[in-house]
């Protein structure tokens, strides 16, 4: 599996480079951006300590949409809850999920928010996934490098190194495949009409493991057969 670690519209540049350096450290390489403040200077490069390469190759993007649109599963973080979501796991259970994929998925994104509000709800909803890291209270809470470095830390049994191997092709048996064919059946079903139901539904689908992906894409080509 391939991390992709994103930050949306991160304001501080020392915050940047101390997320780079968590990154690198933890062994991951991938940081994108989404409208951020002016990071490569003295400051980031500085709290990025040796981990310049990380912020040189960051991919900047003007959406979260265009920055997660290749990514398979979608993490979004969040220090409290909010109304866009009903499900929110603990950081900490992040590692158990995504290893129930398989072979389903085959690049995980972790989005952060900005420094002083998180994520919006818009981009809440357009997460797979919802968690949080649990504190004794909502107050002080943890600052945005340090919330990266806790995700890469909690992520980094998936960062052993190895030989590389070349990427597999798209699996057309994957999870986000099976979400987009979730999507097509519950709007011919008229379900998309409720926002709640649908919503819900999407929320669910993208907590099953391998072996329940497999068995819905199998339900799911015989619905579309039929239709």
């Amino acid at each position: 599996m391939e991390f992709y670690f994103i930050i949306v519209e991160p304001a501080v540049s020392g915050n940047v480079g101390a997320a780079a350096r968590a990154i690198k450290t933890m062994g991951f390489q991938n940081l994108r951006l989404v409208r951020p403040c002016k990071y490569l200077n003295a400051e980031a490069i500085k709290m990025a300590h040796a981990s310049e390469d990380i912020l040189r190759k960051a991919t900047v993007n003007q959406s979260l949409n265009e920055a997660i649109r290749d990514i398979d599963f979608v993490v979004g973080t969040t220090a409290k809850k909010r109304s866009a979501r009903e499900d929110y796991n603990y950081c900490s259970e992040l590692p158990e999920i995504i290893r129930d994929k398989g072979n389903t998925c085959q690049s995980i994104g972790i989005v952060f928010g900005r420094e002083e509000s998180g994520l919006t709800n818009s981009e809440l909803m357009e997460c797979d996934l919802v968690t949080q890291i649990p504190m004794i209270s909502d107050y002080p809470s943890l600052n945005l490098s340090q919330a990266v470095m806790i995700y890469a830390y909690i992520l980094s049994g998936f960062a052993i190194k190895g030989e590389k191997t070349e990427k597999e092709p798209r699996n057309e048996n994957g999870l986000k495949a099976l979400r987009w064919k979730i999507d097509e059946i519950i709007t011919e079903l008229g379900i998309k009409d409720n926002p709640t139901l649908y919503y819900r539904i999407m929320e669910r689908l993208m907590l099953l493991g391998e072996d329940d992906i497999h068995l819905l894409h199998s339900i799911a080509n015989k619905y579309q057969e039929k239709c």
